[in-house]
């Protein structure tokens, strides 16, 4: 049978048996597996479906796939080995992913916060992207003069707009409905009791209340305290909340662990929401709600003050610090101020800074893009094609982030200074401001207040980003001695497929060899152009056998490995040293003959950073046959927990006949490793 993308995953994170559970967000497969420590991460990374991976702690592993998520999740549901996994869905697979993870280290609950605000909002991100188009499409209407402000106090709209301007109302008025079957379901209590539950005090009736005999009216008109057989109740405006939600979602599922310990499983069903809903409504609309409400209104309040004191600070603060937040999921609480700033406020001061950032991670991705299609790396162009549609369109930055920006080093300073500039813009200008939560994008410009400001900053950030990006590259010198020795594999492999088989090899000069036929005549056989020797004394493994996939499948180039038995790694052959990492771990060089070698010293050694290293040359030396490259210390990477094991590659071979391996078994140095042939 053929593989496929939903069973290569699987596959590479050690089977249907390792996972305990699995969901997904917008861009990402999120597994709980019983052992993350035994995955090979180039491995995974290497599936072509797949945009990055990203290991978490307890066990939980990150897959990003981009837009197609959905689809490879239904896949992986779909294979026949993983019908028993759970889908996170239950409590039960909740408490069995809880039990998988074991312990999770002194962060453990503040991971686990920013885990369950993410899980509150992730399953939204569609509808919430969905409202904001809408909005963004009345603000440009607005801002044609077609209506009149939309969101101005006092404003009747004809009908049809009106009607128009209902369709985001209904995402974002009963935002905090959404938000509570989320989070409780999160938290292992009964999602519609939790609905149900935050239903009450969205009710028209409840908010009927505050026109009751003897309220009073506090807080500048926006609540009122009405007495309820002799206890105070504050009646507010719940519409677009988020923290009330989240607050009685966590006392509910405190609250729904502790009654399924004292009352009998045979009535849990009848009697957990009951006794739930009579403890957790009360509790919602007498403290939680207003605790909720107005201690969110100060958070908002303390940030606008830093705002209206100088709008620099945030601006320039917001865009340099996304790029570190969104790995770390530290993102949520700042969407959560976002959505009150707007409810409270009529407007957030935090979206505009965001998208000097946003557009800045889209115009880095850009830049890999433009790199990849001069290169031809096929790969990658397909990558950053999918990530930049995903950023310009959706103002999704996750398959930009880890299918890219997080994989090559070098991005993440260019794509700083371009946050830099976007920021500075903003601030200058007197910040940006919107009245509404939206996706950063090309499409929702015309959310923004004073777009003109706004549009100049983004497309600054856009462009220094992805102009510093070409100026400089992306890839370490490694990686680029790496990516054009799987250019010219893969030409060569296409070339062999069209290539006409000849049954007698052409003449050749004084250096070709003859062997008879079977008929007793000379045959030609290839020229060997050279002999290349062993750098290292060891043991010869075949290429096809060595414990990385990128070596393994030629992806690199064309050779052997050796497991080394001595603790130094010597020049092959005459040359100059194209690539001498300061890790020790590898070494490029290019052979007097026009052969360029990659010698990467064990596997995975690269994360010792050059513990256990000392390199003898550095780039641009000229070398000799035996001349020492490094020595190691054997002990240091076995400890470690890696592979000794050497990969001595050709990494152009595209220039000659057949790469051929010349021993087996035990070599020394200098013993013949590997035949060279012309064509």
């Amino acid at each position: 049978m053929a593989s496929s993308p939903a069973k290569d995953i699987i596959e590479s994170i050690g089977g249907a048996a390792n996972v305990v559970a699995l969901t997904h967000c917008a861009t990402r497969l999120r597994f709980t597996l019983k052992d993350a420590s035994g995955i090979d991460l180039p491995t995974v990374e290497g599936i072509p479906a797949v945009l990055g991976a990203v290991p978490q702690s307890g066990d939980r592993f990150q897959v990003v796939i981009g837009g197609a998520v959905e689809t490879v999740y239904n896949e992986i549901l779909a294979l026949p080995e993983m019908k028993k996994v759970g889908t996170g869905e239950s409590a039960d697979d909740i408490k069995a992913a809880e039990r998988a993870k074991g312990p999770r280290g002194k962060f453990a609950g503040l991971d686990t916060f920013f885990e369950v605000l993410s899980d509150s909002f992730r399953p939204i991100l569609g509808a919430l992207l969905g409202a904001s188009l809408f909005i963004t499409f009345m603000a440009l209407m607005a801002t044609l003069g077609v209506i009149p402000a939309w969101n101005a106090p006092g404003v009747t709209l004809e009908p049809g707009w009106a009607f128009i301007n209902l369709m985001w109302q209904g995402v974002f008025v009963f935002l905090p409905l959404m938000v509570a079957y989320n989070a409780s379901k999160r938290l292992g209590a009964d999602p519609w009791v939790g609905f149900g539950i935050m239903a009450v005090v969205m009710l028209p009736g409840f908010s009927a209340l505050a026109a009751s005999d003897g309220a009073q009216t506090v807080f500048d008109g926006k609540a009122a305290i009405v007495s309820i057989f002799g206890l105070p109740l504050t009646v507010t405006d719940y519409s677009s909340q988020v923290f009330p939600p989240l607050l009685m979602a966590a006392a509910l599922g405190l609250l729904t662990k502790g009654l399924k310990k004292i009352i009998p499983a045979s009535v849990q069903l009848i009697f957990v929401p009951f006794l739930s809903m009579l403890v957790m409504i009360p509790v919602t609309a007498f403290l939680i709600g207003p605790i909720g409400v107005f201690g969110g209104a100060a958070i908002g309040e303390f940030l606008k003050s830093i705002n209206d004191f100088s709008p620099l600070i945030f601006a320039i603060v917001i865009p340099l610090a996304y790029p570190f937040m969104v790995p770390l999921g530290l993102h949520w609480p700042l969407n959560a101020v976002m959505l009150l700033n707007i409810q409270s406020l009529g407007y957030d001061f935090i979206q505009g800074p965001m998208g000097a950032w946003n557009f800045a991670c889209f115009g880095a991705t850009a830049g890999v893009l433009f790199l990849a299609i001069r290169a031809k790396n096929s790969q990658m162009k397909q990558t950053a094609t999918g990530a930049l549609a995903a950023g310009l369109l959706g103002g999704i930055s996750e398959p930009s982030l880890y299918g890219i920006h997080l994989r090559f080093k070098r991005i993440y300073p260019r794509m700083l200074v371009g946050c830099l500039v976007g920021g500075v813009i903003i601030g200058l200008g007197g910040g940006v401001t919107t009245n509404a939560f939206v996706f950063t994008s090309l499409l929702t410009i015309p959310a923004f207040n004073n777009i003109p400001l706004y549009a100049l900053a983004v497309a600054a950030s856009f462009f220094t980003a992805m102009i510093l990006v070409i100026l400089s590259g992306y890839l370490s010198p490694e990686q680029k001695a790496e990516a054009a020795a799987q250019l010219a594999a893969d030409t060569a492999a296409e070339e062999a497929k069209h290539a006409p088989v000849a049954p007698v090899a052409a003449p050749v000069a004084a250096a070709a060899t003859t062997a008879p036929a079977a008929g007793g005549t000379a045959t030609m056989v290839a020229t060997v152009l050279a002999t290349i020797g062993s750098p290292v004394a060891g043991i010869v493994v075949p290429l096809a056998d060595v414990p990385d996939p990128v070596f393994s499948k030629g992806i690199v180039g064309l050779g052997v490995g050796v497991d080394p038995t001595e603790n130094t790694v010597y020049a092959p052959a005459a040359g100059k040293v194209l690539v001498a990492q300061p890790t020790g771990h590898a070494f490029g060089l290019m052979l007097d003959g026009g052969i360029e070698m990659l010698i990467h010293v064990g596997i995975d050694t690269v994360n010792l950073a050059g513990k256990g290293f000392d390199v003898k040359v550095k780039a641009g030396d000229r070398v000799e046959a035996g001349t020492p490259l490094v020595t190691f210390d054997r002990a240091v990477i076995e400890e470690a927990g890696y592979s000794l094991v050497t990969p001595v590659l050709v990494t152009n071979p595209k220039k000659f006949g057949s790469i051929d391996q010349a021993a087996s078994g035990q070599v020394s140095v200098g013993s013949p490793l590997l035949t060279v042939t012309a064509k």
